[in-house]
Protein backbone atom coordinates (compact mmCIF):
# COMPACT_ATOMS: atom_id res chain seq x y z
CA UNK A 1 0.00 0.00 0.00
CA UNK A 2 1.29 3.54 -0.55
CA UNK A 3 2.06 6.23 1.81
CA UNK A 4 -1.17 7.94 0.85
CA UNK A 5 -2.86 4.85 1.30
CA UNK A 6 -1.42 4.35 4.53
CA UNK A 7 -2.45 8.07 5.63
CA UNK A 8 -5.94 8.29 4.81
CA UNK A 9 -6.32 4.62 6.43
CA UNK A 10 -4.81 6.18 9.57
CA UNK A 11 -7.36 9.34 9.30
CA UNK A 12 -10.24 6.68 9.10
CA UNK A 13 -9.03 4.78 11.82
CA UNK A 14 -8.65 7.96 13.94
CA UNK A 15 -12.29 9.01 13.17
CA UNK A 16 -13.65 5.61 13.99
CA UNK A 17 -12.36 5.47 17.09
CA UNK A 18 -12.65 8.74 18.02
CA UNK A 19 -16.51 8.77 17.32
CA UNK A 20 -16.59 5.48 18.87
CA UNK A 21 -15.21 6.37 22.28
CA UNK A 22 -17.48 9.84 22.30
CA UNK A 23 -20.53 7.67 21.71
CA UNK A 24 -20.07 4.78 22.57
CA UNK A 25 -22.16 4.68 25.65
CA UNK A 26 -25.27 6.24 23.59
CA UNK A 27 -25.20 3.59 21.28
CA UNK A 28 -24.75 0.38 23.80
CA UNK A 29 -27.95 2.39 25.75
CA UNK A 30 -29.79 2.93 22.48
CA UNK A 31 -28.98 -0.76 21.34
CA UNK A 32 -29.73 -2.55 24.13
CA UNK A 33 -33.36 -0.71 24.63
CA UNK A 34 -33.75 -1.45 21.10
CA UNK A 35 -33.91 -4.93 21.53
CA UNK A 36 -35.66 -5.36 24.60
CA UNK A 37 -38.92 -3.82 22.49
CA UNK A 38 -38.10 -6.43 19.69
CA UNK A 39 -41.00 -8.16 20.71
CA UNK A 40 -42.85 -5.69 22.81
CA UNK A 41 -46.48 -6.48 21.18
CA UNK A 42 -46.39 -10.14 21.79
CA UNK A 43 -45.04 -9.44 25.70
CA UNK A 44 -47.82 -7.01 26.10
CA UNK A 45 -50.25 -9.45 24.54
CA UNK A 46 -49.21 -12.51 26.68
CA UNK A 47 -48.87 -10.53 29.91
CA UNK A 48 -52.41 -8.95 29.34
CA UNK A 49 -54.10 -12.29 28.20
CA UNK A 50 -57.08 -12.39 30.03
CA UNK A 51 -57.92 -8.26 30.36
CA UNK A 52 -57.92 -8.28 26.59
CA UNK A 53 -60.85 -10.80 25.74
CA UNK A 54 -63.91 -10.33 27.10
CA UNK A 55 -67.29 -12.74 27.00
CA UNK A 56 -68.71 -12.12 23.06
CA UNK A 57 -72.54 -10.99 23.74
CA UNK A 58 -75.50 -10.57 20.74
CA UNK A 59 -75.60 -6.51 22.31
CA UNK A 60 -74.75 -3.91 20.08
CA UNK A 61 -71.29 -2.63 21.57
CA UNK A 62 -71.39 0.57 23.35
CA UNK A 63 -70.11 3.62 21.73
CA UNK A 64 -66.99 5.42 22.69
CA UNK A 65 -68.77 8.57 24.78
CA UNK A 66 -70.92 5.84 26.04
CA UNK A 67 -67.97 3.83 27.38
CA UNK A 68 -66.17 6.83 28.63
CA UNK A 69 -69.17 8.27 30.39
CA UNK A 70 -69.72 4.39 32.99
CA UNK A 71 -66.29 5.20 34.19
CA UNK A 72 -65.97 5.04 37.91
CA UNK A 73 -65.48 8.59 39.36
CA UNK A 74 -61.68 8.02 40.08
CA UNK A 75 -61.19 7.73 36.40
CA UNK A 76 -63.54 10.80 35.44
CA UNK A 77 -60.96 12.98 37.02
CA UNK A 78 -58.67 12.41 33.77
CA UNK A 79 -59.13 13.11 30.21
CA UNK A 80 -59.53 10.22 27.69
CA UNK A 81 -57.35 10.83 24.76
CA UNK A 82 -57.28 7.65 23.02
CA UNK A 83 -60.03 4.81 22.31
CA UNK A 84 -58.99 1.49 20.46
CA UNK A 85 -62.42 -0.57 19.38
CA UNK A 86 -62.01 -3.73 17.40
CA UNK A 87 -65.10 -5.32 15.26
CA UNK A 88 -64.49 -8.60 17.64
CA UNK A 89 -66.84 -9.27 20.61
CA UNK A 90 -64.72 -10.47 22.55
CA UNK A 91 -62.20 -7.88 21.93
CA UNK A 92 -61.95 -5.68 25.54
CA UNK A 93 -62.06 -1.40 24.67
CA UNK A 94 -58.54 0.26 25.58
CA UNK A 95 -59.04 3.43 26.91
CA UNK A 96 -55.34 5.71 27.12
CA UNK A 97 -55.68 9.58 29.21
CA UNK A 98 -54.00 12.94 28.19
CA UNK A 99 -50.70 13.50 30.25
CA UNK A 100 -51.36 15.88 33.51
CA UNK A 101 -49.91 19.09 33.56
CA UNK A 102 -46.81 17.49 35.09
CA UNK A 103 -46.27 15.72 31.72
CA UNK A 104 -47.34 12.57 33.18
CA UNK A 105 -49.58 10.00 31.12
CA UNK A 106 -51.54 7.71 33.78
CA UNK A 107 -51.69 4.07 32.96
CA UNK A 108 -54.24 3.23 30.46
CA UNK A 109 -57.60 0.56 30.80
CA UNK A 110 -58.89 -2.03 29.43
CA UNK A 111 -62.71 -2.12 29.88
CA UNK A 112 -65.59 -4.29 29.00
CA UNK A 113 -67.18 -2.56 25.46
CA UNK A 114 -70.84 -4.25 26.45
CA UNK A 115 -71.42 -2.41 29.66
CA UNK A 116 -68.47 -0.11 30.17
CA UNK A 117 -66.65 -2.32 33.49
CA UNK A 118 -63.21 -1.77 33.93
CA UNK A 119 -61.58 -5.27 33.13
CA UNK A 120 -57.84 -3.17 34.53
CA UNK A 121 -54.27 -1.54 33.91
CA UNK A 122 -52.12 -3.30 30.96
CA UNK A 123 -49.40 -4.92 32.66
CA UNK A 124 -45.82 -4.43 31.00
CA UNK A 125 -46.73 -1.05 29.40
CA UNK A 126 -45.14 1.51 31.57
CA UNK A 127 -42.19 -0.53 31.79
CA UNK A 128 -41.93 -0.45 27.92
CA UNK A 129 -42.93 3.07 27.71
CA UNK A 130 -39.84 3.75 30.07
CA UNK A 131 -37.28 1.55 27.74
CA UNK A 132 -39.02 3.85 24.75
CA UNK A 133 -37.91 7.29 26.01
CA UNK A 134 -34.65 5.97 27.05
CA UNK A 135 -34.18 4.81 23.23
CA UNK A 136 -35.78 7.85 21.59
CA UNK A 137 -34.70 10.92 23.89
CA UNK A 138 -32.64 9.12 26.56
CA UNK A 139 -35.16 9.77 29.29
CA UNK A 140 -34.12 13.83 28.89
CA UNK A 141 -36.19 16.19 29.17
CA UNK A 142 -39.14 17.17 26.48
CA UNK A 143 -39.09 14.17 25.44
CA UNK A 144 -39.12 14.61 21.17
CA UNK A 145 -38.68 18.51 21.48
CA UNK A 146 -35.90 18.15 23.73
CA UNK A 147 -32.46 17.70 23.56
CA UNK A 148 -32.69 14.12 23.80
CA UNK A 149 -33.71 13.73 20.26
CA UNK A 150 -31.18 15.46 19.30
CA UNK A 151 -28.04 13.74 20.98
CA UNK A 152 -29.78 10.10 19.40
CA UNK A 153 -30.11 11.99 16.40
CA UNK A 154 -26.64 13.16 16.16
CA UNK A 155 -25.25 9.38 17.27
CA UNK A 156 -27.18 8.14 14.50
CA UNK A 157 -24.97 10.01 12.02
CA UNK A 158 -22.05 9.88 13.86
CA UNK A 159 -22.88 5.62 13.78
CA UNK A 160 -23.25 6.24 10.09
CA UNK A 161 -19.57 7.75 9.82
CA UNK A 162 -18.70 4.67 11.49
CA UNK A 163 -20.12 2.06 9.81
CA UNK A 164 -18.76 3.83 6.35
CA UNK A 165 -14.83 4.62 7.41
CA UNK A 166 -15.23 0.77 9.44
CA UNK A 167 -16.50 -1.26 5.86
CA UNK A 168 -13.03 0.63 4.16
CA UNK A 169 -10.89 -0.36 6.91
CA UNK A 170 -12.06 -3.56 6.47
CA UNK A 171 -11.94 -3.81 2.69
CA UNK A 172 -9.73 -6.81 1.48
CA UNK A 173 -6.75 -5.69 -0.20
CA UNK A 174 -6.76 -8.78 -2.43
CA UNK A 175 -9.93 -10.78 -3.25
CA UNK A 176 -9.06 -14.10 -2.15
CA UNK A 177 -8.75 -12.33 1.13
CA UNK A 178 -12.53 -11.79 1.63
CA UNK A 179 -13.18 -15.30 3.27
CA UNK A 180 -11.81 -13.91 6.37
CA UNK A 181 -14.76 -11.48 6.37
CA UNK A 182 -17.03 -13.99 7.93
CA UNK A 183 -15.00 -16.64 9.74
CA UNK A 184 -13.14 -15.28 12.98
CA UNK A 185 -10.27 -16.23 14.25
CA UNK A 186 -11.07 -18.22 17.86
CA UNK A 187 -7.66 -19.23 18.39
CA UNK A 188 -6.16 -16.24 18.56
CA UNK A 189 -5.58 -14.16 22.14
CA UNK A 190 -5.45 -11.11 23.62
CA UNK A 191 -5.98 -8.16 21.12
CA UNK A 192 -5.69 -10.41 18.21
CA UNK A 193 -8.82 -12.19 19.55
CA UNK A 194 -11.09 -8.96 19.98
CA UNK A 195 -9.96 -7.24 16.56
CA UNK A 196 -11.06 -10.33 14.64
CA UNK A 197 -14.47 -10.46 16.95
CA UNK A 198 -15.01 -6.67 16.53
CA UNK A 199 -14.16 -7.21 12.64
CA UNK A 200 -16.30 -9.98 11.93
CA UNK A 201 -19.34 -9.70 14.02
CA UNK A 202 -19.71 -5.69 12.82
CA UNK A 203 -19.11 -7.59 9.09
CA UNK A 204 -22.33 -9.57 9.90
CA UNK A 205 -23.91 -7.06 11.59
CA UNK A 206 -23.36 -4.26 8.96
CA UNK A 207 -26.23 -4.27 6.81
CA UNK A 208 -28.78 -4.34 9.86
CA UNK A 209 -26.78 -0.92 11.08
CA UNK A 210 -27.19 0.47 7.96
CA UNK A 211 -30.82 0.04 7.99
CA UNK A 212 -31.40 0.90 12.04
CA UNK A 213 -29.31 4.18 11.68
CA UNK A 214 -30.86 5.38 7.84
CA UNK A 215 -34.66 4.95 9.44
CA UNK A 216 -33.70 5.97 12.52
CA UNK A 217 -32.85 9.55 11.35
CA UNK A 218 -36.97 9.27 10.11
CA UNK A 219 -37.35 9.92 13.68
CA UNK A 220 -34.35 12.31 14.56
CA UNK A 221 -34.48 15.20 11.77
CA UNK A 222 -37.18 16.96 9.85
CA UNK A 223 -34.96 18.09 7.49
CA UNK A 224 -34.36 14.20 6.55
CA UNK A 225 -37.88 13.21 6.88
CA UNK A 226 -38.66 16.14 4.36
CA UNK A 227 -35.85 14.76 1.79
CA UNK A 228 -37.20 11.30 1.94
CA UNK A 229 -40.92 12.33 1.14
CA UNK A 230 -39.75 14.55 -1.58
CA UNK A 231 -37.78 11.61 -2.93
CA UNK A 232 -40.45 8.73 -2.76
CA UNK A 233 -43.91 10.58 -2.11
CA UNK A 234 -46.20 12.20 -4.92
CA UNK A 235 -45.81 16.09 -4.88
CA UNK A 236 -49.76 16.04 -4.04
CA UNK A 237 -48.94 13.88 -0.87
CA UNK A 238 -46.62 16.09 0.99
CA UNK A 239 -48.46 19.17 -0.43
CA UNK A 240 -51.13 18.45 2.30
CA UNK A 241 -49.40 16.51 5.12
CA UNK A 242 -51.40 14.89 7.88
CA UNK A 243 -51.68 17.35 10.96
CA UNK A 244 -48.34 17.00 13.07
CA UNK A 245 -48.50 16.93 16.45
CA UNK A 246 -48.64 19.82 18.39
CA UNK A 247 -45.71 20.52 21.05
CA UNK A 248 -46.63 19.89 24.61
CA UNK A 249 -47.94 23.37 26.45
CA UNK A 250 -48.30 23.73 29.82
CA UNK A 251 -52.13 22.40 31.05
CA UNK A 252 -54.48 24.87 31.00
CA UNK A 253 -58.39 25.51 32.04
CA UNK A 254 -59.77 22.44 29.91
CA UNK A 255 -63.04 23.00 28.12
CA UNK A 256 -65.58 20.57 27.53
CA UNK A 257 -64.21 17.46 25.62
CA UNK A 258 -65.78 17.15 21.63
CA UNK A 259 -66.16 13.40 22.36
CA UNK A 260 -65.84 10.72 19.77
CA UNK A 261 -69.15 9.74 18.72
CA UNK A 262 -69.30 12.00 16.13
CA UNK A 263 -65.88 10.88 14.33
CA UNK A 264 -66.62 6.96 15.13
CA UNK A 265 -69.77 7.77 13.12
CA UNK A 266 -67.70 9.16 10.50
CA UNK A 267 -65.44 6.43 10.41
CA UNK A 268 -68.08 3.55 10.18
CA UNK A 269 -69.53 5.37 7.38
CA UNK A 270 -66.22 5.10 5.44
CA UNK A 271 -65.10 1.84 6.61
CA UNK A 272 -68.13 0.00 7.49
CA UNK A 273 -66.96 -3.43 8.61
CA UNK A 274 -63.82 -3.81 6.94
CA UNK A 275 -61.35 -3.25 9.84
CA UNK A 276 -60.04 -5.01 12.58
CA UNK A 277 -59.28 -2.34 14.87
CA UNK A 278 -59.62 1.39 15.07
CA UNK A 279 -57.68 3.36 16.71
CA UNK A 280 -59.49 7.13 17.69
CA UNK A 281 -56.92 9.58 19.49
CA UNK A 282 -57.92 13.04 19.86
CA UNK A 283 -55.31 15.54 18.87
CA UNK A 284 -55.04 19.37 18.80
CA UNK A 285 -58.55 20.86 18.74
CA UNK A 286 -61.06 18.93 17.94
CA UNK A 287 -59.40 16.71 15.17
CA UNK A 288 -59.67 13.10 15.40
CA UNK A 289 -57.00 10.92 14.36
CA UNK A 290 -58.23 6.86 13.18
CA UNK A 291 -55.88 4.70 12.60
CA UNK A 292 -57.61 1.50 10.96
CA UNK A 293 -56.20 -1.86 10.63
CA UNK A 294 -57.92 -4.97 8.15
CA UNK A 295 -58.17 -8.31 9.59
CA UNK A 296 -55.49 -9.24 7.26
CA UNK A 297 -52.87 -6.42 8.21
CA UNK A 298 -50.02 -8.21 9.10
CA UNK A 299 -47.73 -5.18 9.61
CA UNK A 300 -48.48 -2.17 11.24
CA UNK A 301 -48.08 0.23 8.86
CA UNK A 302 -50.85 -1.49 6.96
CA UNK A 303 -53.29 0.80 7.95
CA UNK A 304 -55.50 3.54 6.73
CA UNK A 305 -55.90 6.84 8.40
CA UNK A 306 -58.73 9.44 8.60
CA UNK A 307 -59.06 13.17 9.92
CA UNK A 308 -62.22 13.80 11.34
CA UNK A 309 -63.59 16.49 12.87
CA UNK A 310 -65.29 16.02 16.80
CA UNK A 311 -67.83 18.50 16.50
CA UNK A 312 -69.29 17.83 13.30
CA UNK A 313 -67.82 14.90 12.50
CA UNK A 314 -67.21 16.11 8.81
CA UNK A 315 -64.10 14.03 6.82
CA UNK A 316 -61.36 16.54 6.60
CA UNK A 317 -58.25 13.54 5.62
CA UNK A 318 -58.25 10.36 4.61
CA UNK A 319 -55.25 8.69 3.56
CA UNK A 320 -55.80 5.27 1.90
CA UNK A 321 -53.06 2.72 2.07
CA UNK A 322 -54.36 0.62 -1.24
CA UNK A 323 -54.03 4.19 -2.75
CA UNK A 324 -50.41 4.57 -1.98
CA UNK A 325 -47.88 4.23 -4.44
CA UNK A 326 -44.30 2.02 -3.71
CA UNK A 327 -42.59 4.94 -2.32
CA UNK A 328 -45.43 5.75 -0.07
CA UNK A 329 -45.19 2.69 1.43
CA UNK A 330 -42.03 2.97 2.26
CA UNK A 331 -42.65 5.58 4.32
CA UNK A 332 -45.58 4.39 6.12
CA UNK A 333 -43.38 1.16 6.71
CA UNK A 334 -40.69 3.16 7.78
CA UNK A 335 -41.35 1.89 11.54
CA UNK A 336 -41.47 -1.99 10.35
CA UNK A 337 -38.55 -1.49 8.51
CA UNK A 338 -36.16 -0.42 11.65
CA UNK A 339 -37.84 -3.34 13.40
CA UNK A 340 -37.08 -5.69 10.86
CA UNK A 341 -40.72 -6.89 10.79
CA UNK A 342 -40.99 -6.57 7.08
CA UNK A 343 -39.09 -9.58 7.23
CA UNK A 344 -41.55 -11.63 9.67
CA UNK A 345 -39.86 -12.89 12.78
CA UNK A 346 -37.04 -14.23 11.49
CA UNK A 347 -36.39 -10.76 10.66
CA UNK A 348 -37.29 -9.16 14.23
CA UNK A 349 -35.40 -11.91 15.60
CA UNK A 350 -32.39 -11.02 13.78
CA UNK A 351 -32.74 -7.35 14.35
CA UNK A 352 -32.88 -7.92 18.22
CA UNK A 353 -29.58 -9.92 17.80
CA UNK A 354 -27.92 -7.19 16.18
CA UNK A 355 -28.71 -4.12 18.53
CA UNK A 356 -28.19 -6.59 21.62
CA UNK A 357 -24.76 -6.79 19.92
CA UNK A 358 -23.95 -3.45 20.24
CA UNK A 359 -22.57 -3.08 23.45
CA UNK A 360 -19.68 -5.60 22.29
CA UNK A 361 -18.31 -3.21 19.42
CA UNK A 362 -18.29 -0.64 22.72
CA UNK A 363 -16.21 -2.95 24.50
CA UNK A 364 -13.91 -4.13 21.72
CA UNK A 365 -13.05 -1.04 20.35
CA UNK A 366 -12.09 0.40 23.56
CA UNK A 367 -9.88 -2.66 24.42
CA UNK A 368 -8.71 -2.21 20.82
CA UNK A 369 -8.05 1.45 21.63
CA UNK A 370 -6.12 0.77 24.69
CA UNK A 371 -4.11 -1.60 23.49
CA UNK A 372 -3.21 0.56 20.52
CA UNK A 373 -2.25 3.30 22.85
CA UNK A 374 0.51 0.76 24.77
CA UNK A 375 1.65 -0.07 21.55
CA UNK A 376 2.53 3.60 20.71
CA UNK A 377 4.28 3.97 23.92
CA UNK A 378 8.11 4.40 23.64
CA UNK A 379 9.86 1.64 25.20
CA UNK A 380 12.10 2.72 28.27
CA UNK A 381 15.85 3.23 27.42
CA UNK A 382 17.92 0.47 29.20
CA UNK A 383 19.59 1.71 31.80
CA UNK A 384 22.49 -0.45 33.32
CA UNK A 385 24.54 0.22 36.30
CA UNK A 386 27.59 2.32 36.03
CA UNK A 387 30.63 0.97 37.52
CA UNK A 388 32.68 3.37 40.30
CA UNK A 389 34.24 6.13 38.93
CA UNK A 390 32.40 5.94 35.59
Amino acid sequence: MSSRGHFVKAVLLRIHSVVGLALGLVMAVVGLTGATMAFEDEIVAALNAGLEKVEPREAPALTPDQLIARLPSPYNLDKVSGVTMSSDRAAAVHLRFARSGGGARPSSLYVDPHDGRVLGVPRGEDFFATVRKLHRWLLLSGDGNGYGRTITGTTALCLLAMLITGLVLRWPRRSRSARAWLKPELALRGRGFQRSLHAVVGTWVLPVYFVFTLTGLWYSFEWYKDGAKWLLARPAATAAPMQKKAPRAAAAPEAASPGFDRAWATFLHEQGTHYATAQLTLQAGTVVRVRSWSPDASLESVRDEFRIDAASGRLMVSDIYADKTFGERVLAAVLDIHRGSVLGWPGRLAFMIAAALMPLFVVTGVLLYLSRRRLRRPAPLPQGRLAPGE
